[in-house]
């Protein structure tokens, strides 16, 4: 049994919605697959397929991988195992099938809209219940929409699946620019708060008067940028990864000293979270933030791109580890696969990596939103957030909750417990 079988009924539902609306089918081809998108309308509908001869190539290089020598430790802290990654690359190569989540992806309704000179991918899945609330979702790096799929159904069909029609939700998912589906910016000046007027611009070109947001890792970042510029019509937002670490705990951890005199249990612990953090797993935002051009090898080499995606954060590695030595975990081999194909096949992990250069802004500074917000704070993100330091960052802070379990990729990861999240977040703003 795959990962959509339990998804089936609402695929077939979806099926029929997904290529709504009139216009001719334009198709365009290159190496990256072959886009579908009606033309004419400011919003088109979308279908991605990727070539069988990329597929092919893929497969090829996935097999041709030249490997390095083995680490020379017994953990992880040199990074991704030899092991590991001949077991992505096998169970890539001989068993994996794009085509299966390429069906799935098209059977949801998916759209392009021009905003800003780029095209914007989205996909948006309205609920059957009444006064469903608009819910926009950003996913980060390195994820993408792949991120959200498994919430969908448990936020916009709620009675099916432990909650009420109190409970709806009409979901809008868009791939940030440089990412997946999305058109790549030509020009410079794409930054999260760029990102978060052109989020801004999509909800009210999709008619919503009154809605939320929620992101984690750049989708926290674009969030709050468009929290910030409160358009008409966003009533609050919810985080998994907040902007909360006050300015002299920031100084300490820059200062690389011991933790400040008078922490509690939590804040000590975020604290030591942060600090390892820093000292261990910087080194692809740092690439990334100065050198983003440089990483040729990501878009040559399917093996090396997924080694530097699955090497995101010490606890999400020891994860990915786990899963690809046969563990059960919130993620399988296939949703990790799904998502490093998805940068493959759309070659985007350049173009992706720039926002990394293009952001100038300071990641966990808090940001002064005067807008409701809502913060799950996951045990295995980089760090978990105390409820002191978030209430002091958002004055206006609606819900607060620890989980006893996830880490970075909340909603990929725990879908239950996110879902759960979305609806206790904002039953108060309904």
């Amino acid at each position: 049994m795959t990962r959509f079988s339990s998804r089936m009924t609402r695929r077939a539902m979806l099926a029929k919605s997904a290529v709504g609306g009139g216009g001719i089918l334009l198709a365009t081809s290159g190496a990256a697959g072959r886009v579908l998108a009606a033309g004419g309308d400011d919003i088109r509908p979308f279908k991605f397929h990727a070539s069988d001869a990329d597929l092919d190539d893929l497969r090829r290089r996935i097999l041709a991988t030249r490997w390095p020598d083995p680490e020379t430790v017994g953990d992880t802290t040199q990074g991704l195992k030899l092991a590991t990654m001949k077991a992505a690359a096998s169970y890539w190569a001989n068993e994996y099938k794009w085509r299966t989540c390429e069906d799935y992806i098209n059977n949801l309704p998916n759209f392009l809209t021009e905003i800003d000179g780029v095209d914007i991918h989205f996909i948006q899945v309205k609920s059957k219940h009444a006064n469903a609330l608009p819910i926009l979702i950003t996913h980060g790096w390195p994820g993408s929409i792949i991120e959200q799929l498994k919430i969908i159904g448990p936020l916009t069909d709620p009675t099916a699946h432990g909650g009420t029609a109190a409970d709806a939700f009409d979901v809008v998912i868009p791939s940030l620019p440089g990412y997946g589906f999305s058109g790549k910016p030509r020009e410079l000046g794409w930054d999260p708060i760029r990102i978060a007027k052109a989020w801004a611009v999509l909800m009210q070109r999709l008619g919503y008067k009154r809605y939320v947001a929620q992101g984690g890792d750049w989708g926290n970042a674009v969030t709050e940028q468009l929290a910030l510029l409160e358009p008409a019509g966003l009533i609050g937002i919810h985080t998994n990864m907040p902007a909360t670490v006050p300015d002299e705990i920031s100084k300490a951890l820059a200062a690389g000293g011991a933790a400040p005199a008078g922490l509690s249990a939590d804040e000590k612990h975020a604290y030591d979270q942060l600090d390892f953090f820093y000292k261990n797993g910087l080194g692809y935002a740092n690439e990334m933030a100065h050198r983003p051009q440089t990483l040729y090898a990501l878009a040559d080499s399917p093996m090396g791109l997924a080694a530097w995606m699955f090497d995101h954060d010490a606890r999400s590695m020891e994860l990915i580890t786990r899963v690809f030595e046969g563990g059960q975990e919130g993620l399988s081999k296939e949703d990790l696969i799904d998502n490093v194909a998805l940068y493959w096949l759309t070659n985007t992990a350049v173009s992706s990596a720039r926002l990394y250069w293009e952001s100038k802004l300071a990641f966990f500074a808090p940001k002064g939103i005067k807008l409701p917000v809502a913060v799950t704070a996951y045990p295995d993100e980089l760090y978990q957030a105390p409820k002191s330091w978030t209430e002091r960052a958002y004055p206006k802070l609606i819900h607060y909750n620890k989980q006893p379990k996830g880490g970075h990729f909340a909603a990929w990861e725990q879908p239950a417990s996110f879902t759960s999240e979305m609806r206790a977040s904002f039953k108060s703003l309904r």
